[in-house]
């Protein structure tokens, strides 16, 4: 198609499946990528297998309703940049609608639960369409959690209307041997902002696209993310920020922690900075610390930049392996190995959890997911030197 995909900005994005070809694991967005763990997703016959079940603060501040793909709230934000996004796309009859109402403050927080089977059965191929809208001036949060079986494509459209400013935490904690694609796709309009959070902790591969378009003056970002991966698991972050409009900021900052010998991780950040986008302001940040031997994190920072009046933009990506000077100096006050690897970890994402968590039960649940999956890895630790 004469595709340039040395700028970021013309790769191909579109709501037409068949303008995406298989890929290979040759393409730039699939390089880092187990394509063939993923070719189910790809395909145009996928079932809706999972379950979303809604709570909250539903009432003048938050509506959520099942509406069809022709509802003039779907379809808005930016379309998608791979095939396995246009596939959810294409299979998603109906979507769930997260509605917070415009000048309306919701204090409470919306949980959107995407519930897979119990295991009992093979998690079938599956497809799943969340669309979250934040009318003009609308505040609060919602928190997306994914538990259970699944082997599942989802597409979740994020759209801030002018002066919207709300909060989203995707917490994926899949069961063992769950597959997940998913792409979030976001437009903020003029003095929008937006607080965009995932926590990775679960499955055998969850592979996220996140696109941010900052298409409205003055719109900004915080984009962050934690993942915890052991031997075995496949998380991958892939993020595009958008700088379309002048005077926009962006702040992006992802950690994650490695855990078994086996363990992947993949970050990619993309960042665009458009002609027209004067006044930009932005940085992103990734840092992963690797636990143990043989564990892999890949970190691709990129900056492109198509003007110079701009008030500031960089990047910085570290990948280090456990201090064992740090181990040393806690073991020798009398704290157990296990124990002392875990007080260095939470310090590693302490002050990433208190920025996503606006609200204390959000900050509690976050601590006490990563504690779990951290207790898991020490019990299996304690097993196996027995």
């Amino acid at each position: 198609m004469g595709i340039d995909t040395k700028s970021r900005g013309t790769r191909l994005a579109s709501f037409d499946l068949t303008d995406f070809p298989m890929p290979t694991g040759r393409e730039e967005e699939w390089r880092f990528t187990p394509v063939r763990d993923l070719a189910d997703l790809l395909l145009d016959d996928l079932a809706a297998e999972v379950v979303v079940q809604v709570q909250g603060p539903l009432g003048s501040g938050v509506t959520v309703e099942v509406v069809g793909r022709d509802h003039p709230a779907i379809g808005l934000a930016p379309a998608p940049g791979d095939r396995v996004a246009a596939a959810a796309w294409a299979a998603a009859e109906s979507a769930t609608l997260v509605t917070l109402n415009a000048g309306k403050v919701e204090d409470g927080v919306t949980v959107v639960r995407v519930i897979g089977s119990d295991g009992s059965t093979p998690a079938r191929p599956s497809a799943l369409h969340l669309a979250i809208l934040a009318k003009a001036g609308a505040r609060g949060t919602v928190l997306l959690e994914h538990t259970g079986l699944a082997h599942l494509t989802q597409g979740v459209e994020i759209v801030l209307e002018e002066g919207a400013d709300i909060t989203v935490i995707s917490v994926h904690d899949w069961a063992d041997g769950s597959i997940q694609a998913a792409s979030h796709r976001v437009r903020l309009a003029q003095d929008a902002h937006l607080k965009h959070a995932v926590v990775a902790l679960g499955g055998a591969l969850v592979r996220l696209t996140e696109q941010f378009e900052l298409a409205g003056p003055g719109a900004s970002l915080d984009a962050l993310g934690i993942n915890v991966t052991d031997s075995g698991q496949h998380h991958e972050a892939q993020l595009f920020v958008d700088h379309a409009a002048a005077n926009c900021r962006s702040r992006v900052a992802y950690k994650g922690a490695l855990l078994g010998p086996l363990a992947r991780s993949v970050w990619i950040g993309d960042v665009l900075i458009r002609s027209r986008a004067e006044g930009t302001d932005t940085y992103e940040l990734n840092r992963n610390l690797v636990l143990s031997k043989g564990a892999r994190a890949d970190s691709v920072p990129n900056l492109e930049i198509e003007t110079g009046q701009i008030l500031g933009a960089g990047h910085a990506s570290a990948t280090g392996r456990f201090d064992e000077e740090q181990l040393f100096y806690l073991q020798s006050r009398g704290i157990p190995e296990e124990l002392a690897r875990s007080l260095v970890v939470h310090a590693f994402f302490a002050e990433l959890i208190d920025q996503i968590g606006v609200l204390g039960e959000i900050k509690d649940a976050l601590k006490m997911a990563v504690d779990s999956k951290l207790d898991q890895r020490s019990n299996h630790n304690q097993r196996r030197s027995q």
